[in-house]
């Protein structure tokens, strides 16, 4: 008998799979798709009065929202904003960020998400290096970058969230966002393989790099988990709790909409689905907050990194709420401890079967590898097998494939990966692409008989705090060119909650009187918080090197309650 993979993707069936040549190099793709983001705002036309966005008191139907980004891509293209320029949006996560990835996708102006919580330096990078043409604000973020816009060559226009009157060439939201509806959207052609963002990872070499997104990536990736769901419903009776009281699916956004888990995994798939969004109010994550939010809005759906599901679980007043409408839950960006599964089993006894961990990048437009259900138990140490369309391998430091069961780079293929490679950085995008299309993912680990993946370590020098990538490198440039600051190096030690916490080990010039503090607030007025170092220890000895001058950083890595180091008072700043 087929299973239920091969009968919705065989010749003539919903999802039949095909290969096509996707910029140069043969895939497999869905035969039948999406032509562009277009489709997707067109089928969003036919549900006007469902609700689709909720926050706090703020509520919009898909026709409102709908309304809104007409009215939005009418007016970035009468400021001179043409299809192919990019829009950046520097913003928490709120309405007005939905709004604007909508209307750039239906114009076909690449949408630039911001880090919200980035400091000016790191902004002026990516507002440089993209060539933003518009930059669109909330007032909190208008405060770090108002200095600095003036200076910037590309940018035309800047608008500012709940500015009450124009400041420093910043021009109130309102202007934007209160546009009579024009009824239709702008004629715009759009094709598949244009950018749809460009979402900037930390680099290796310290400055980011601009991971471009198609419209075919993203597109892919919504088909990848449809298919999934499809799949996962023809194997098993829907769960009693699939959806809200009224029939809806309620998603709870729970990560930051600038990453491609919040943006692709959860916006957009909610968005095609019809389902509603629940964001959560601007600041920093509270699990009260958040169980109130699932209670008052029947969220069905929860998915983020396993952080936020420690916070809920442990919470003090967990069992004073009402959590059953919740049917599914996923995360991934870290892994997930044992133990954690074992709470939300106990927490959550309805989502046995729905409850999934998943494993990608920025580069592969979020999902590559999904375990969920029965398989999520009977391989706990696995991040599961390739969605449909993608395929993994193992490579060698050369680029060779090894055998299933051997250990290596992990390598993807398929259409939901970076085809049009790094925004202006044709090196890095070679150093990352392998012929015949596999990209080099920078995780190690292996592949088993039944093509389950599992990870065991990183090739890149990069901690994941919080389900936030952080790389080394970029604090060790900062910590080095503090003045007395000799020799510096940067690993992450574990943390029960968070996954990684960043420790930075420091040797001083000799008569320094520079304290750890003292670092910790040269470091944050340059870098987000949460790649400020918790923990630093001090030193006047030089680090310790292997022969080739290599710093031994198994060395430097100890123990996070060693009591040499010294931690920062904010163990939450990333969130």
């Amino acid at each position: 008998m087929e299973s239920p993979v091969a009968q919705l993707t065989g010749p003539g069936a919903p999802f039949e799979i095909a290969v096509e040549d996707v910029c140069g190099t043969p895939l497999s793709v869905y035969k039948q798709r999406f032509a562009s983001m277009q489709d997707l705002i067109g089928i969003a036309d036919t549900r006007p009065d469902v609700d689709w966005l909720a926050q706090g008191e703020r509520r919009l139907t898909f026709g409102e929202h709908n309304a809104l980004v007409r009215g939005v891509a009418t007016a970035l293209l009468e400021l001179g904003v043409e299809p192919g320029d990019r829009v950046a949006v520097l913003s928490a996560n709120n309405i007005e960020w939905v709004v604007m990835f909508w209307a750039c996708a239906a114009i076909g102006v690449a949408c630039v998400p911001l880090n919200a919580w980035w400091k000016a330096e790191e902004l002026d990078f990516a507002l440089r290096d993209s060539g933003a043409r518009a930059l669109v604000c909330d007032l909190k973020r208008w405060l770090v970058v108002c200095d600095i816009v003036g200076a910037l060559p590309d940018l035309a226009h800047v608008f500012a969230m709940d500015l009450e009157a124009p400041d420093k060439g910043a021009r109130p939201g309102v202007d934007l966002f209160a546009r009579e509806d024009p009824g239709t959207l702008p004629a715009a052609t759009v094709c598949e393989d244009d950018l749809l963002a460009i979402l900037y990872t930390s680099g290796t070499t310290g400055k980011p790099k601009g991971a471009t997104v198609t419209h075919r990536q993203a597109l892919a990736n919504l088909q990848n988990l449809a298919l999934l769901n499809a799949t996962a419903a023809a194997a098993s009776a829907p769960e009693p709790q699939e959806a809200a009281s009224n029939g809806q699916a309620a998603t709870l956004l729970v990560v930051p909409l600038f990453h491609v888990t919040g943006a692709l995994a959860s916006m957009v798939t909610a968005y095609a689905a019809g389902a509603k969004l629940v964001l959560m109010p601007p600041g920093r994550f509270d699990p009260e907050e958040a169980m109130a939010t699932i209670e008052r809005e029947r969220v069905t759906n929860i998915g983020g990194v396993p952080t936020v599901m420690w916070r809920i679980v442990e919470h003090d007043t967990f069992h004073e709420y009402d959590l059953s409408s919740v049917a599914r839950i996923g995360y991934g960006g870290a892994p997930a401890a044992p133990e954690l599964v074992e709470k939300i089993k106990v927490a959550f006894p309805q989502v046995r079967q729905s409850l999934s961990t998943a494993y990608g990048l920025t580069e592969t437009a979020s999902v590559a590898t999904v375990n969920a259900g029965d398989d999520y138990f009977s391989h706990p140490d696995s991040v599961g097998r390739p969605v449909p369309t993608v395929e993994a391998t193992v490579v060698d430091p050369d680029g060779n494939q090894l055998p299933l069961g051997e250990t290596g780079e992990i390598a993807l293929r398929g259409p939901t990966i970076m085809m049009r490679g790094y925004w202006n950085r044709p090196d890095a995008t070679d150093a990352v692409f392998l012929p015949g299309g596999w990209f080099r993912t920078g995780d190690i680990g292996r592949i088993d008989g039944e093509g389950f993946v599992y990870l065991s370590d990183r090739a890149k020098d990069m901690i994941i705090r919080g389900g936030e990538n952080v790389y080394c490198v970029e604090i060790e440039h900062v910590l080095f060119e503090h003045p007395d600051v000799l020799d510096a190096a940067v690993v992450g030690v574990p943390h029960r909650t968070l996954g990684e916490e960043v420790k930075a080990v420091v040797q001083l010039r000799a008569g320094s009187r520079t304290t750890a503090d003292d670092l910790r607030v040269y470091c944050s007025e340059r870098l987000a918080s949460f790649k400020v170092p918790e923990y630093l220890e001090l030193r006047d000895e030089p680090l310790p090197r292997n022969p080739a001058g290599k710093i031994l950083k198994q060395l430097l890595r100890g123990d996070s309650e060693d009591s040499a180091f010294t931690p920062s008072a904010d163990d939450d700043s990333a969130l």
